[in-house]
């Protein structure tokens, strides 16, 4: 069958590619391997615990970064609405109350209001005041959508404004779990992407979580008639002897277009194309999640953050943990302390640690359950560790492993933020052929759908109306 654009995979950013060119009047036909949309930005469910049933859990959503108030213009979020022709109260956005940076004996408060963190900084680092608004100048002026940037080290551009070590770690802390595929590091576009994202414009979550905005997508893929198949997994991109792509073959059925956008990554992409001699490199940071539901909500007054980044050293060892996992650094997200959410009935905490992909694949069935058990009862410690008078019961939990991330979402090794060797501009060696996504190196939610809008833009429509 014939198409002018396939979009390889359902995910965030392949989903705001296929609606952006279906706007257009482009025949779409987007292939996912999965039963349901969302890629690392999902959901799960399972028997409900103690009144039959089931029950619904997010995937990957901490928060949805970005935050605006409705009317704000000209910021990705409000970009992403106007590409798509979404409406803002559609979301039904709750902002966080704060989140904090938790290293020994100092934490930085942040918010959706970036006077807090100058606030908390002035204070707590008050030598440091004045390099971090220089460095604050050079992220407002930095022009991080320029396809042409060359990559860059972020500690050592902080190095050049920040003299205090432990303020730089505690900088970097959330951005790198938030969104690096470098160990350590990340690349200076992609800094201020996430330094925007995080302490300009901050977190929300959507009433019903990320069903909400995949419920949103699913319902302008219909609307516009875009043909989305699920269970049908692209086995090989179609590549002609002048080096164009020209379809793909999916559960056996050869699919054709002048167009072909990827959303399952560069290097799961390049598996599937004959011929392909880039190597883009695999990511080594992949993640353990456990979710735990409780009896009750923790009171405001025994935790008031949204979010913590925690450490228990001055140094940030952002790096695939040395045993299974690494509990000397955690995500904790009180999904409960969103403003506007209700504040009665059970309680919600989710806990990522940093996970060894290798050593995970080596378990058998008994080793792995026995595994995900220490990995559960480590991160209910370090929650009571951190809010010591909280007396709830968990009702119920549940841990993914690097594993489950690689079994539900093909992505090699199990790694959350793709390639550490990016493609701005979407191309690839192969004409007609385009990366979007994680890989094309927008961040987060926002920042995926707004990657596959601009390569579909770019790629797709020529250009027009680029972001």
């Amino acid at each position: 069958m014939k198409y002018d654009a396939i979009v390889i995979g359902a995910g965030m950013s392949g989903l705001a590619a296929g609606i952006r060119l279906a706007m257009f009047d482009k025949k779409v036909l987007i292939l996912e391997k999965h039963s349901i949309p969302g890629g690392l930005n999902s959901y799960y469910q399972r028997r409900n615990f103690d009144k039959g049933g089931v029950r619904q859990f997010d995937v990957g959503l901490h928060a949805l970064t970005n935050f605006i108030k409705k009317g704000e213009k000209g910021k990705p979020f409000s970009k992403l609405l106007k590409q798509l022709r979404l409406s803002y109260d559609d979301f039904k956005l709750c902002p966080q109350t704060h989140s904090k940076i938790l290293f020994p004996g100092v934490e930085l408060k942040f918010s959706n209001d970036f006077e807090l963190l100058l606030s908390e900084i002035s204070e707590k680092f008050p030598s440091e005041m004045d390099h971090f608004l220089k460095l604050t100048d050079k992220v407002r002026s930095f022009n991080e959508l320029d396809l042409s940037i060359p990559y860059s080290s972020s500690r050592a551009v902080l190095k050049e404004f920040i003299k205090d070590d432990l303020l730089i770690e505690m900088i970097l802390c959330p951005l790198l779990i938030y969104g690096s595929a470098w160990e350590d590091d990340m690349d200076f576009a992609q800094f201020v992407i996430m330094f925007k994202s995080l302490y300009f414009e901050g977190f929300g979550r959507p009433e019903g979580g990320v069903r909400t905005i995949l419920s949103l997508l699913m319902k302008k893929i219909n609307d516009l008639n875009a043909d989305l198949r699920f269970k049908t997994a692209v086995s090989k991109i179609l590549i002609n002897d002048s080096g164009e792509a020209f379809g793909v073959v999916a559960n056996g059925e050869e699919f054709y277009a002048p167009v072909i956008l990827s959303s399952i990554g560069y290097p799961e992409t390049v598996r599937l194309t004959p011929g392909m001699t880039t190597t883009p490199r695999i990511g080594a940071m992949t993640f353990m999640e456990s979710i735990f539901i409780l009896d009750k909500k923790i009171p405001i007054d025994q935790n008031d953050s949204t979010i913590i980044f925690y450490n228990n050293s001055n140094k940030y060892a952002y790096r695939p943990a040395n045993h299974f996992f690494d509990s000397s650094s955690a995500v904790i997200c009180f999904p409960d302390n969103y403003e506007s959410l209700n504040q009665d009935g059970e309680g919600t905490v989710r806990l990522t640690f940093m996970a060894n992909y290798s050593q995970w694949r080596e378990l058998d069935k008994s080793s792995y359950d026995s595994m995900k058990n220490k990995v559960g009862e480590s991160s209910l410690q370090l929650i009571k560790t951190l809010v010591p008078k909280f007396d709830g019961k968990v009702l119920f939990q549940d841990i993914f492993s690097p594993m489950t991330i690689e079994r539900y979402t093909w992505h090699l090794n199990g790694t959350v933020y793709g390639s550490i060797d990016k493609s701005r501009d979407g191309r690839t060696p192969f004409k007609n052929l385009f990366i979007i996504g994680t890989d094309q190196g927008f961040l987060g939610i926002v920042g995926s759908m707004l990657s596959g809008i601009s390569m579909a833009n770019l790629h797709g429509l020529m250009g027009a109306n680029e972001i």
